[in-house]
This record gives structure tokens, C-alpha cells and sequence, in this order.
């Protein structure tokens, strides 16, 4: 039976408390409003403050044609500056004062939760429309259920509840979301408020219910962002960042406030959240007047970009590459969607795979917008494309005959630069590597001769980009040594190589994944053959991060794909 490896979280690690701001006086009229009773009690994203406007249930609404909106790009967007943000969000009037007159060109707005402190008149779509079209970065911040050790009268994780409470949370956001007409691949942050350290329970809690926040807005194609202070929320996030299973946030918002304009933390890796992937809320609540309009805020600096598309490997369609098998029990192709750190959610190809001894994915190979899978029909030695549709597949094509002449038939991507994805493949009888240059769907033209010697290695796959020189590359394992080398994929053929790892003589099906974790760089997955485990394998840039152990069961599950 498979199994996915799900969320396993640990304590987190103690963190510096917040900093008691020190207030300028050089952004126009500047006036604090900050108690010495402490900072925790001024946040403007505070739990105590006016109860949140909600409609009546089952409240009907009728749909009164209006004018065309400006298109709305995923929020923040690419952005490195000053942004502020207000309780409730300005009007456009405030708004266009202040894009006028003020350092700022962002603004975090309070988009749902139950835990809202104040009512949103003026945040309507028609709203998000008109500040993204004038050049607002926007920072959606929902503030939903709060930390079980959190001395609230609001809503809080039930420990019992944390998962299923995320999911639900996520739901509603985007559901949120899609009415202010933010689109997919926006940001949506979740805004954990400071909360008592030293509580594993409640640590526990918060990390079970992020996991789930997150992972669930990678299913409906959402980025996940977290918010809190240094003293504990991300103190917790840190601590978890690498834990296996925990499907970590893609941004981080940290508050501390020491009024430094920076995304760098001496609590947060280097690595982590990086690079632009930061916000800091830098300075408490005070009065800024720009344009002869007064707003209180917070002062927030930002350092963001959005993350890497995933290039191939989404079978689900949700901007994650996934993980696909065959389970030769029952001749089905299986997919596991992928959110960027676990994988979760199973959707099946289709059955009658046995009758193929060879499966790939092959990219948008049709170029027509799905993932698309190639196989090699065993009885006639046959070349099929079984074009993708975003939810699974559709009919067949045949690519030509005569395959059964070679083996390793390996997706390479665009490998000669002409729009299409093209195939490798070792010609068995003299170790000659070739080229099958792809056409979309068609016959492929004649083939290309790239090395010979290549019956020397027995694990073939290729599509990334290993040493960011914008060519896809070929990873191969050395039969005889089980060493693993990159053969850089320059113009011409992949002949220099370098070894980047040892003893892979221990694994099996050895698949370029894609950008799993949308790092910028490629994953590959293999499974253990001892174990049926699989693995993650993170391209760090000169070699390979600790092994992540995305599921169990997999020994009789061939090929991955």
C-alpha cells in the first residue's frame, strides 16, 4: 500500500523578543501612538479591537451588470520597498493622495477571517481593481483562528480540530479572495498573533494547522504567506522549516519593531524564504500624513517576487509539479498532486498500462497546455503521446514505430531551442545517445547523434537546468560505480561531466521532478530499493540537500513518472 509521508512537527527553537520601535520623523507628518504599557497591545492586526462586520446568513445577492474591471495580477507581485498597513483599508480618495505623495508603494489589506478587527467598506473588488491599476502592491492578510495558548476571546485552533481547521481556513480565503478578484498564484497571508512560548501542545497546534492551510491553498493553485512576531510564531516556523512533512508557507511577514528597513534577521536563516520572499513589519502603529490625508499604520518593509513557475510535471494543474506511478497490480497509472513539500490528493490515468515497458512525462510535449505522458507499447515497439488536460488524459497518438531498438527514452524539455520538447533515448545494441527532436505531436525528424559509450549507465533523466546556464541537462548513474554525474547540456552534446553523488546503486527510478519545491532550481525523486520508500533529492546548486521521504510503499510501484 502507498503511503504519503504526512506532517510531523516538532518544538520550536526560543527567539528574540520584539524591540521597542524608535520612531523618525522624516516621512511627512509622523505621529506615534504606542503606549510604554508594550507593542503587543498597539498591533494594528490586534484581536481586541472592533468586532469584524458580518453579513446575515443566506443573505441573497443579485448580480447588477457593471463595468469591465482592470485585470488584476497576482498580489504582491515584484516589489522591493516601503508599504504600510491600516486597520481598515483608505479609500480610493486616501489611496491615490497617498500614491501621490508618500514613499509607500504597498499596502496590506485585511481581506477575511473571524479574528478581523474592523470593517472593510471600501475593500470591494472594484477597489483591488483600481489600486493595482494605479501601481499598489497588495498584501492580503487573513486573520482567521488563533494559537489554542493565546489569552483571546476569539476563536482559537482546537489541537484536535488543527488540520481539518486549516483546510477549512484556506477555503474560506480563497473563497475571499476570488471575490476581490485576486487571482491564483496571489499570496494569501495568515495572521498568527504573538502568542505564549514553551507550550509543545500549542506549538504543536499551530504548526499542524499551517501545514494544512498551506498545503490546501497549493491544491486551489493559492501561494501561502505567515505572519507573526519574532518572539514565537516564526521562531516555531523556523524551527520547522525542514522537518520532514511540514508543508512550510512560501513568505514570511515577521514583526519586529526596531524601525530597520530590512528583510534580514538574525532569527531567520539566510536560506530560508529566500530570495524575495520577506516582509517586515519594521514599525508599530503611529499617524503618517501624505497629501493632507492622515492614516494610521503600521510601517512594513517588503523584498518579493513571485515564485518560479513550475515549468513540467503539474498533472493536476495547480502550479505544483506532481509524482505518477504505475501499479503493476492493476495496470493503473496513479498521480499524487505535489504542494511543494508532501504530496497529497491522488487522481488515476486510466488503466491497461502493463502493456507499456515504458511511461514517461513528457512536459506540454503537444504544446497544447496539459502534461502529456509517452509510452512504449511492449507487443509492437510502438511510440505513444497521450495528451494531458489539466485533469487527466485524453486519447492517444501515435509518435512511430521501431522504439524497441532503444532504451532510457527520457524527456529532455526544449533541448534545441525550437518551441518543442524533445526526447533522448540510448540506442541499445551500440550505446549511441540520440536526440529525437519533437514536433509537437507529429513524426519525429531524423535523429541526432549526441555521445556514444552511454550503455555504461543504467539510470537516464534529463529537463533540468543543474547549472542555471538556461540549457536543460542530463543526469545519469554509472552502472558499474552507482556515481551520478551532470552532463551539462551547452549547445552540442552533453559530454562533460561531473560527478555530483555516490552510491545511487541503492535506488531506483531515478525522475526529474520538476521544480517541486519552487526554489528556482531542478528535484529529483527516486525510490529506495530496500525500503520502497521514496525520496525527494533538493538541487542546492553544487549538489544535493538531505533526502525527504515523500512516501512509503512504493517497492512494487514502476516506473515513477
Amino acid at each position: 500500500m502507498v503511503r504519503i509521508s504526512g506532517p510531523a512537527q516538532r518544538e520550536g527553537r526560543a527567539a528574540s523578543d520584539r524591540r521597542r520601535p524608535t520612531q523618525g520623523t522624516d516621512r511627512g507628518i509622523v505621529k506615534s501612538t504606542l503606549s510604554p504599557a508594550g507593542l503587543r497591545r498597539a498591533t494594528r492586526r490586534t484581536l481586541a479591537g472592533a468586532a469584524a462586520t458580518v453579513l446575515g446568513a443566506g443573505l441573497a445577492l443579485t448580480a447588477v451588470p457593471g463595468p469591465a474591471l482592470a485585470a488584476v495580477g497576482p498580489q504582491p507581485g515584484t516589489y522591493t520597498g516601503l508599504g504600510f498597513d491600516a486597520c481598515t483599508a483608505p479609500t480610493g480618495a486616501q489611496m491615490q493622495a497617498w500614491r501621490e505623495h508618500s514613499p509607500y508603494r504597498a499596502v496590506v489589506i485585511y481581506f477575511g477571517g473571524v479574528s478581523r478587527g474592523c470593517a472593510q467598506p471600501a475593500l470591494t473588488a472594484e477597489w483591488v481593481a483600481a489600486q493595482t491599476a494605479a501601481g499598489w502592491h497588495l498584501v492580503p492578510m487573513y486573520v482567521g483562528l488563533q494559537a489554542p495558548c493565546l489569552a483571546t476571546s476569539r476563536p482559537r485552533i482546537d489541537p484536535a480540530q488543527a488540520a481539518a481547521q486549516g483546510r477549512a481556513e484556506a477555503d474560506d480565503a480563497v473563497a475571499r479572495a476570488v471575490e476581490l478578484g485576486l487571482p491564483r498564484e496571489s499570496v494569501l497571508f495568515y495572521d498568527m498573533e504573538d502568542y505564549d512560548g514553551g507550550d509543545a501542545t500549542c506549538t504543536s497546534a499551530v504548526l499542524t494547522f499551517m501545514s494544512a492551510w498551506t498545503a490546501r491553498l497549493h491544491d486551489q493553485g493559492y501561494l501561502s504567506g505567515f505572519y507573526s512576531s519574532m518572539a514565537r510564531g516564526v521562531a516555531d516556523q523556523v524551527a520547522a522549516y525542514d522537518t520532514p512533512g511540514y508543508v512550510r508557507p512560501d513568505y514570511l511577514d515577521f514583526a519586529r519593531w526596531d524601525d530597520v528597513a530590512t528583510v534580514s534577521d538574525p532569527g531567520i536563516p539566510a536560506g530560508y524564504w529566500a530570495p524575495k520572499r520577506r516582509i517586515k513589519q519594521h514599525v508599530g502603529p503611529h499617524d503618517e500624513t501624505w497629501g493632507g490625508v492622515t492614516i494610521n499604520i503600521d510601517g512594513d518593509y517588503l523584498d518579493v517576487a513571485p515564485l518560479p513557475a513550475t515549468r513540467f510535471g503539474d498533472f493536476t494543474g495547480n502550479g505544483w509539479s506532481d509524482l505518477g506511478y504505475r501499479d503493476p497490480a492493476t495496470g493503473q497509472v496513479h498521480v499524487y498532486g505535489g504542494n511543494g513539500t508532501t504530496l497529497s490528493g491522488r487522481i488515476t490515468l486510466g488503466a491497461g498500462w502493463n502493456g507499456m515497458d515504458v511511461i514517461i512525462r513528457a512536459g506540454n510535449f503537444d504544446r497544447a497546455g496539459g502534461e502529456d505522458v509517452i509510452a512504449r507499447e511492449k507487443a509492437t515497439g510502438y511510440l505513444w503521446l497521450y495528451p494531458g488536460t489539466g485533469l487527466g488524459i485524453s486519447g492517444r497518438i501515435k509518435l512511430g514505430a521501431g522504439w524497441n531498438s532503444v532504451r532510457e527514452i527520457t524527456p529532455i524539455g526544449d533541448y534545441d531551442r525550437d518551441g518543442y520538447q524533445d526526447l533522448l533515448a540510448v540506442q541499445s545494441s551500440t550505446g549511441a545517445l540520440y536526440l529525437y527532436p519533437g514536433t509537437g505531436g507529429g513524426a519525429f525528424p531524423t535523429r541526432v547523434l549526441l555521445g556514444s559509450g552511454w550503455n555504461s549507465v543504467d539510470e537516464l533523466n534529463a529537463g533540468g537546468d543543474f547549472n542555471n546556464d538556461g540549457y536543460p541537462d542530463v543526469v545519469a548513474r554509472e552502472k558499474s560505480t552507482g556515481y551520478l554525474f551532470l552532463y551539462p547540456g551547452r549547445a552540442g552534446a552533453p559530454n562533460t561531466r561531473t560527478q555530483i553523488g555516490s552510491g545511487w546503486n541503492t535506488m531506483r527510478d531515478l525522475v526529474q521532478l520538476g521544480d517541486f519545491d519552487r526554489d528556482g532550481r531542478p528535484d529529483m525523486v527516486a525510490v529506495q530499493k530496500s525500503s520502497g520508500y521514496v525520496y525527494q533529492y533538493r538541487w542546492l546548486g553544487a549538489g544535493w540537500a538531505s533526502p525527504i521521504r515523500l512516501g512509503t510503499g512504493f517497492g512494487a510501484m514502476t516506473p515513477l513518472l
